[in-house]
């Protein structure tokens, strides 16, 4: 359950939450209304969960599956437990559903007015995951991308009481440009998951093959593709940051937060001279700070 709602969560859903001190931008903040901060908790957990589904990366001992109806044998199936959440998650809407985080979310649904648009869209791509593991287009990303990671943004937006067309438009940048900082932070990760999100059509421009992605410390055309994929993530970091001004007082502070999340994680890798082959460069507390102060501070006028 949610932590303002009275029931403590289990164990493996709490351990879920606590991913959330892992993320390269602000989850739910502490000077954001408690209400707030719960509801976005709880969508955390839901959208943390259907990834660690789709990763493998439940906890051990076949809790979430049991959970969620799925018999010992079926615990490794991925895709079974994505349908699994997936009917689970038609009870929040219609029922009462079983695993705890997903009964946490419930009175979020119900308070907002929320769609099953977004959460389908996050269980979409986990089960994309499943059948894709490379991309030939930029264009291709871009699509994993909406729902992978544009829900999300689109929910904070519901959830806040803030949505309209040009901030969705804005929101599915940033969110869009914070999963592209994501994949370039894991490559190493992804490639042991046999996945590749950089995309085939820029990797054959750099003369970049996948071994060259395996070995422990890249070359130069490796890092001249991290580069330029990180470009284009900071591009769209840009074009997505009107949306920060757009709002005001404290939800302003948590959009500051998330797309100074993901500058200060562009700055990560940009020092690590563009080598992510050692693992994921992560950006300091200090810097996620002063690049979301930089987000805040009004540009100046010209002329």
């Amino acid at each position: 359950m949610s932590p303002g709602s009275g029931t403590r969560p289990d164990a493996p859903a709490r351990a879920t939450l606590d991913k959330a001190t892992a993320e390269n931008f602000p989850v739910a903040p502490a000077f954001l209304p408690r209400a707030w901060r719960d509801d976005l908790m709880a969508v955390y957990g839901y959208a943390r969960l259907v990834d660690d589904i789709g990763d493998g990366d439940l906890a051990p001992g076949g809790h979430d599956a049991a959970l969620l109806g799925v018999p010992p044998e079926a615990a490794g199936d991925r895709l079974a437990l994505l349908d699994a959440f997936e009917a689970d998650l038609g009870r929040v809407f219609d029922g009462t559903p079983r695993h705890p985080l997903l009964q946490a979310l419930r009175p979020v649904v119900r308070r907002h007015a929320l769609t099953p648009g977004p959460f389908l869209g996050l269980i979409a791509a986990n089960r994309q995951d499943q059948q894709v593991s490379r991309y030939e287009t930029y264009e291709d990303l871009l699509a994993y991308c909406e729902l992978s990671a544009n829900p999300v943004g689109r929910l904070v937006l519901s959830i806040t009481g803030t949505s309209t067309p040009e901030r969705v438009r804005r929101s599915d940048m940033i969110c869009t440009a914070l999963q592209i900082v994501e994949h370039l932070q894991d490559v190493t990760e992804d490639l042991a998951r046999d996945r590749v999100y950089l995309p085939a059509e820029d990797m054959r421009r750099f003369h970049v093959t996948e071994a060259d992605l395996k070995a422990p410390s890249a070359g130069a055309s490796v890092r001249a593709l991290i580069a330029f994929e990180a470009a284009r993530a900071r591009t769209l970091l840009d074009e997505g940051t009107p949306l920060v001004t757009s709002v005001h007082g404290r939800l302003r502070l948590l959009l500051a937060g998330f797309v100074g999340g993901g500058r200060a994680a562009l700055a990560a890798v940009a020092a690590a001279g563009f080598d992510v082959a050692p693992g994921p460069p992560k950006p300091t507390r200090t810097g996620l700070l002063r690049e979301a102060a930089a987000v805040l501070r009004p540009t100046p006028r010209k002329g």
